[in-house]
């Protein structure tokens, strides 16, 4: 039990204020409640030793009305501390997280499940904010609420408090034996529930192929199978809790009755009074509901301790070295020296040589696999390189920092990804700041304003998560507009032209023409129009760079290069023909 509290207060971080604020809330709260049997002990004293008076009672209410104002007051105090530990303890792990993911290598999440990642960002975090800091100060002030009455008990009766203490250790040996069964239940419960989140995700993201394949609903095994073992952990946790939960009852139960025995047996003997016996009986009834309260949370605060330990995984990712301090790029020659690269466990680059110019462009093309798409993940820093080094102005990319070299590059992908947002917010992405003005102006190079002010709400309009409510062609050149926005001096294209259809193939022409202007260019592309013109191609074989030269040298040399363009050309027209 006092690991799993070490484990909440180190993990609270900056709140470690409020939830101490909390729980000596809770503290006072106990002592407040204990008022009304100062209160009840007064009455009784009167009662049946002397005479009541109205003054007596006087005396009486406004003790109860401390003890209710006190209540009311302290608990307030708790509750409001400990939510604002909770929410800000939830939000500051989020930003930490976010801030993490920024600064590790892509290829950490080759082997990191998305699923994990979003059951960690979602369902351990919401269970550490709504949960931890409530279930802490139960658990302490149900303890101490019933540790301040068994003091009490202890300054009226000596024998009746040990009976009192007696039965609380008992109850909390009991405690301690669910809380440790209900560890590996907790362990269990949160890694079904990781892959529960990780199922539903890859059934939402996989929905068009589960459908075509009939693969929904009773037919989707997997997804049944994981909604089917989160409902039997969740099942086997409560039944697993229900026993200890009875026997506490039943401790509760006989410890009630052992000092109910006990009074009325001192009474009779002469050894306890009458308003001491019967102040003993009414108390026995209520002095450990705080307890019974604490016992009963004690498996779901395993279950929050797991959500935290589970957290701890965020502190074992890999970081991305980079340098101390922000520093300006000379020029923008990106030289490529002796790189090597593999991916899980495979060679994908061996050796590559190359100079990229400043302001020219830089077209690589090859077959699929052999290594394209991974040197401009390598230039960006998505991966860091085996062997070998990336220059960018004659310093290694290692030693600038990630803002700085992500703010000199801007990527376009093959696959466009838009939020689920503004067009204008979606546009102007990673600067917020930038007004609607020098929106339409990007939008307008990226020739993407005419369709965007026919849209219901122009700029305003919310595209669905991933840009689901615009045409290919439509989300690449908004992402291009974007790119125009950023103004970096590096641009990349991953294979941005692959699959455009002919009626947006000159619209995105012009705005590939727009963006690239003055800038340093590394193209992936299989259309020859788009690279035909480039100041270097180099042509990828095996993860080997086996030809390089501009369009008319290549076609002159023949080779690898000449076979892909003759192949090119030929599907081309043989897709025309198809048309036809």
């Amino acid at each position: 039990m006092i690991n799993v509290f070490r484990k909440i207060w180190l993990f609270s971080g900056e709140e470690k204020g409020n939830l101490k604020k909390s729980i000596i809330a809770a503290f006072f709260h106990a002592i407040f409640n204990s008022f009304q049997f100062v209160a009840i002990y007064y009455m009784l004293e009167y009662l049946f030793i002397s005479q009541i008076s109205t003054k007596n009672i006087i005396i009486a209410f406004v003790i109860l009305m401390i003890s209710l104002l006190g209540k009311i007051v302290t608990q307030n105090i708790s509750q409001m501390k400990q939510t604002h530990a909770g929410y800000f303890m939830a939000a500051d792990k989020r930003i930490e997280l976010g801030e993490k993911i920024k600064k590790v290598p892509m290829g950490f999440f080759n082997s990191f499940s998305l699923g994990k990642l979003t059951s960690l960002a979602t369902t351990n975090l919401t269970q550490i904010e709504s949960w931890i800091p409530v279930l802490l100060v139960n658990v302490l002030g149900g303890f101490l609420n019933t540790c301040v009455f068994v003091l009490v008990i202890f300054l009226i009766n000596i024998h009746i408090g040990l009976t009192a203490l007696v039965g609380m250790t008992v109850f909390l040996m009991v405690t301690s034996l669910m809380e440790k069964r209900s560890r590996k239940n907790a362990a269990d419960m949160a890694n079904i529930q990781t892959c529960l989140t990780k199922n539903v995700l890859s059934t939402i993201q996989g929905m068009q192929v589960i459908k075509s394949y009939n693969l929904g609903g009773e037919n989707n095994e997997n997804l049944n199978d994981a909604i089917d073992n989160s409902y039997k952990t969740t099942l086997a946790l409560e039944k697993m809790i229900i026993p200890y939960t009875v026997v506490q009852r039943i401790v509760i139960g006989l410890t009630i009755v052992a000092m109910l025995f006990v009074s009325i047996r001192f009474n009779i003997s002469g050894n306890l009074i009458i308003t001491d016996a019967v102040m003993l009986m009414i108390a026995s009834f209520t002095i450990f509901d705080g307890l019974i309260g604490a016992g009963s949370n004690m498996a779901i605060l395993r279950i929050a301790e797991n959500a935290i330990d589970s957290y701890e995984y965020v502190t074992q990712m890999p970081n991305m070295n980079e340098a101390d301090v922000s520093s300006i790029m000379l020029n923008h020659n990106i030289e490529i020296k002796h790189v090597n690269f593999s991916y899980d466990g495979k060679k994908v680059l061996e050796d590559i040589n190359c100079l990229i110019k400043e302001k020219e462009m830089t077209a690589i093309v090859g077959p699929s696999g052999s290594g394209k798409t991974s040197i401009c993940n390598l230039i960006a820093r998505f991966w860091d390189v085996d062997e070998g080094q990336i220059l960018i102005g004659n310093k290694s990319i290692k030693n600038y920092t990630i803002n700085d070299l992500m703010s000199n590059i801007s990527m376009v992908f093959q696959k466009v990804y838009l939020f689920e947002d503004t067009i204008e917010n979606n546009i102007k992405f990673g600067q917020p700041d930038v007004n609607l003005e020098a929106v339409i102006a990007a939008s307008k190079k990226a020739q993407c304003h005419e369709f965007i002010s026919k849209l219901p709400n122009g700029y305003k309009t919310i595209v669905g998560e991933g840009g689901a409510s615009l045409s290919g062609g439509e989300k690449q050149r908004i992402s291009i507009a974007r790119a125009i926005l950023k103004n970096a001096p590096i641009i990349i294209f991953d294979e941005a032209t692959a699959n455009i259809d002919p009626e947006n193939e000159d619209k995105l022409r012009l705005a590939i023409e727009s963006l690239t202007e003055n800038k340093t260019v590394i193209m992936i592309a299989h259309r020859l129009k788009t690279i035909r013109n480039a100041e270097q191609i180099l042509v990828l074989n095996k993860g080997k760079i086996e030809q390089r030269g501009t369009h008319d040298e290549l076609m002159n040399k023949g080779g690898l290069y000449r076979n892909l363009v003759n192949a090119k050309m030929m599907s081309e027209k043989w897709g025309f023909k198809m048309n036809a």
